[in-house]
């Protein structure tokens, strides 16, 4: 008596192991990502620029020296995007590494314009009170919203380069608070910190308007939704 022949298999397998509850699709396709991370380059090696220059005019020592940790994480945020970049489109990187607008040149322009060794809070605030908190923003969403299986590559980078962003901002905080000690240094924070909030919230954050989703518009008093999909850059 010959053995019974197996049953056959009348389910198809997951493509996923049972745990594995990921999805495919992302809120971005090629060309999208490639565009945010293109800006992201850029705003990382201009935030890179302004630490280094700031070396050499802040007076205080313990403020110089954390510029420079620091100045080293954004150079190689940079070089993390710049790796990227050819990745995801058969295009020369220098191409894609670009501001989101005009508004973000200006904050850029606007951040880097005070200069003198007494004006080291309003630096200190530029940098890690309104573009650091941006770039945390933009790097949430985006790791948020992606792909898991298809862009593991992004989100890997992402999750590096947030570590350091939280770490900077926090020291950044740290050096502002040891900073600030009267009404007038109050002052003077917050009227910079809002003048540059202004320029960003022009430019949409570091990758334009949809930064960190779609975005809301006043419409003859109403608010409404852009409807532009991430997909559609």
């Amino acid at each position: 008596m010959g053995d019974a022949p197996a049953p056959e298999r009348t389910t198809a397998r997951a493509p996923f192991a049972p745990w594995d509850r990921r999805d495919l699709p992302g809120m971005f396709d090629v060309a999208e990502t490639a565009r945010r991370v293109g800006n992201y380059k850029w705003a990382e090696m201009k935030l890179f620029e302004a630490l280094g220059g700031w070396i050499a005019t802040v007076p205080e020592l313990d403020v110089k020296m954390r510029l420079g940790t620091h100045c080293y994480h954004h150079a190689w945020h940079a070089e993390l995007w710049h790796k990227r970049l050819p990745e995801l489109r058969e295009m020369k990187p220098e191409r894609l590494t670009q501001p989101a607008n005009e508004a973000m040149v200006r904050f850029m322009d606007a951040m880097t314009e005070p200069e003198a060794p007494e004006l080291t809070i309003e630096k200190l605030v530029g940098a890690y009170r309104v573009l650091i908190p941006r770039f945390i923003a933009a790097y949430t969403y985006h790791r948020n919203n992606t792909s898991e299986i298809t862009d593991a590559p992004t989100i890997r980078s992402l999750t590096f380069i947030l570590q350091d962003e939280i770490d900077d901002w926090r020291d950044g905080e740290m050096m502002l608070q040891s900073l600030i000690s009267t009404e007038h240094d109050v002052e003077r924070a917050a009227a910079h910190q809002a003048r540059l909030e202004a320029i960003m919230v022009e430019a949409g954050g570091i990758a334009g308007p949809g930064t960190i989703g779609p975005t809301t518009v006043m419409n003859g008093g109403s608010p409404t939704t852009d409807s532009t999909t991430e997909g559609d850059a």
